[in-house]
């Protein structure tokens, strides 16, 4: 495996250490890093992270869960303790596959569990959309952070007028292989800019900073070029699960438009929360919300009881989405 990945080392944002690895093989050979946390025999959450992250990243999410969830966690191709695979290897196609090659190697036979990607992880999801696998092991999805199309275009890091000009320059940016450099103040302030929101606190900055900085430059080059092409929104429309999305009302790399976009095709959406002022990272930002949402998908559609369902709203403003017009149609036939 590659390196260990960057990160905090102390406080509620170090990632907690694992119960056990997984050593996971995709489609194509990839080999992925993945890890358990929690009870072996509580029910499963399995976490996709987003681009230039790493199974860090959910740190405070877990350490919400894992007392009486079993969390599942994997580094994307290249991200954090996975190799990086061969230029061709980067595509939908591929994060489909890894995330369904974590699915049939975590789980039991028969199991389900909860399926949750922030940013690149819930394009892994969309993806996977009509793969049997996700199909027969997911019970639910949560949709975080994230987008299916046009993300050059509605990106707001660069808040140019023209949506040309806005799509040639996050195209840019999303392209780019210059190296992040350390982690100082200059590029902490630049990456809270791009990425959180106004009350993000210096410690999740830190967190967040760390991470992202620990992603090889040319890792983030080659994914950077599938999310500047992205076309999903087809994946979102035939994802046949009960789904939440939540975003932030900061976001600048995922501006809202994404999560009511979402919303709106998703054939099964059990809601959209959208949370007051948080940016992009919206795991590190507000963990007890991620985390609430999971937990109520679990209560909801894995546990036999029903317990708790529809609770952990956490502290943002929840708006249920309206009904589709095609949940409509179906109600009234």
């Amino acid at each position: 495996m590659s390196r260990r990945p960057g990160h905090v080392t102390t406080g509620r944002y170090a990632p907690p250490v694992p119960h056990t690895t997984l050593p996971v093989t995709s489609a194509d050979g990839a080999r992925l890093y993945a890890e358990v946390h929690g009870p072996k025999d509580a029910p499963a959450v399995v976490l996709a992270h987003g681009w230039t992250c790493s199974t860090a990243f959910w740190a405070p999410v877990v350490r919400e869960l894992a007392a009486d969830h079993r969390v599942v966690l994997y580094d994307q191709r290249g991200h954090g303790r996975s190799p990086a695979a061969r230029p061709a290897g980067h595509s939908t196609t591929a994060l489909a596959d890894d995330l369904v090659a974590v699915l049939e190697a975590a789980l039991r036979p028969g199991e389900r569990a909860v399926v949750g990607g922030h940013s690149m992880g819930g394009m892994a999801i969309m993806a996977a959309a009509e793969r049997p696998q996700l199909r027969e092991r997911a019970a639910a999805a949560l949709l975080c952070s994230t987008g299916g199309a046009d993300l050059a275009a509605e990106s707001r890091v660069f808040p140019l007028r023209s949506p040309q000009g806005r799509r040639l320059a996050h195209r840019l940016l999303l392209h780019a292989r210059a190296p992040l450099g350390p982690v100082s103040p200059l590029t902490k302030s630049a990456l809270r800019y791009a990425t959180m929101g106004p009350g993000a606190t210096a410690e999740q900055i830190e967190a967040c900073a760390r991470v992202v900085h620990a992603c090889p430059s040319g890792v983030r080059a080659r994914w950077g070029r599938v999310l500047s092409g992205l076309e999903l929104t087809g994946g979102a429309a035939r994802l046949a699960l009960p789904t939440v999305v939540i975003a932030g009302t900061a976001d600048r790399l995922t501006p809202l438009v994404h999560a009511r976009r979402l919303a709106s095709v998703l054939p099964d959406c059990r809601g959209l929360t959208e949370l007051p002022g948080l940016g992009h990272m919206t795991p590190v930002e507000d963990p007890a919300a991620v985390a609430g949402r999971l937990r109520a998908l679990v209560d909801d559609h894995l546990r036999a009881d029903g317990a708790g369902a529809g609770s952990g709203a956490g502290e943002g403003a929840v708006a249920q989405v309206p009904r589709s017009a095609r949940q409509k149609k179906e109600e009234t036939a």
